[in-house]
């Protein structure tokens, strides 16, 4: 199939830009009702930024019982299981130390608060986040309960769970090959392009195409690339972002500028490339280990490449 039959859609989501294609051009109409529907569930379900949404709802209960959506289930469950198979390093208890760091509201309002407090703004220490443990999530009466002060941000998870399950959707109801990007978080469905699809992999998906990085293709299942470059705003004298290492309760001190990861789904990927920035020099041996495709940056620039990601020189399939 030639790239000329496939059609697009942008738009804003979350904080962040959305992309849609699918290889069938006169669903393209549907395709984006269908991903606007999820999306706007999704963004009730969790959006810590809105006061109306389950999760601040939830993270205000004080540790009472409280019972919750089916999406909000899902996303919970969700969030847990990358923290069981990241062993604690993707952990959805670091809403508290978010807040710390002034992470309290979108992204861009963000950056414009810490230019005005200028070399006056401080974090406020928090120490270790509670722990994933902590949530308490009982899926046949939709329950779910934080002990241990537990706030949570799904931030980590839950734009990646949206893109698959995005994918999925429209895969299913229209037979036509589909990408869904939701900020960098790549998931892909049914019968792909000649040649797969191609992506440009780069520290911020939002860059211009002469941007530094490397382009890859891809036939199933999902990429994700994690950063410390994009997310990032001056808080007093240092410069902070937002992938918090669960044993610090602050932002993670990586050798990674950047990592991209391709695996099975898109959260397993995401999983695994916010994992790795938290896992420094430890993190290439232990995506290897796993299998999984990777593209690691140093802040210098020079990558580490593993279980068969294409050489820099070298683009290809993952």
């Amino acid at each position: 199939m030639s790239t000329e039959t496939i059609a697009s859609s942008t738009f804003g989501v979350f904080g962040t830009t959305a992309v849609l294609l699918v290889t069938s051009g006169h669903a393209v109409g549907q395709a984006r009702s269908v991903a606007d529907d999820l999306l706007a569930d999704v963004d009730l379900a969790c959006n810590r930024f809105r006061p109306d949404s389950e999760l601040s709802r939830l993270n205000a209960a004080g540790g009472r019982p409280m019972a919750v959506s089916q999406t909000l289930a899902e996303l919970l469950a969700a969030a847990l299981r990358a923290a069981r198979l990241s062993a604690g390093d993707v952990d959805p208890t670091c809403g508290s130390a978010l807040l710390a760091l002034g992470y309290d509201r979108d992204f861009p309002q963000v950056e414009a608060a810490a230019r005005e407090a200028g070399v006056a703004g401080q974090a406020t220490a928090v120490g270790p986040v509670p722990g994933w443990r902590c949530v308490h999530l009982d899926r046949s009466s939709r329950r779910v309960r934080l002990a241990g002060g537990a706030r949570l941000d799904l931030g980590a998870t839950a734009k990646a769970w949206a893109a698959d399950r995005c994918a999925d959707q429209i895969a299913a109801r229209f037979g036509c090959g589909v990408l869904v990007s939701l900020g960098g978080d790549v998931a892909v469905a049914g019968p792909p392009p000649a040649g797969g699809w191609r992506i440009k992999v780069t520290d911020d998906q939002a860059a211009p195409a002469s941007a530094a990085g490397q382009t890859v293709s891809i036939s199933s299942g999902g990429l994700a690339t994690s950063s410390t470059t994009v997310r990032s705003w001056q808080l007093g004298p240092r410069r902070v972002h937002h992938i918090i290492d669960p044993a610090t309760g602050r932002p993670a001190d990586s050798c990674w500028r950047t990592v991209s990861v391709a695996a099975g789904t898109c959260i397993d990927a995401n999983t695994a490339s916010t994992a790795a920035i938290i896992r420094g020099a430890a993190a290439p041996g232990w995506l290897h280990g796993l299998g999984l495709p990777a593209r690691l940056v140093r802040h210098d620039g020079s990558t580490v490449t593993t279980a068969g990601w294409p050489g820099d020189s070298d683009p290809g399939a993952v």
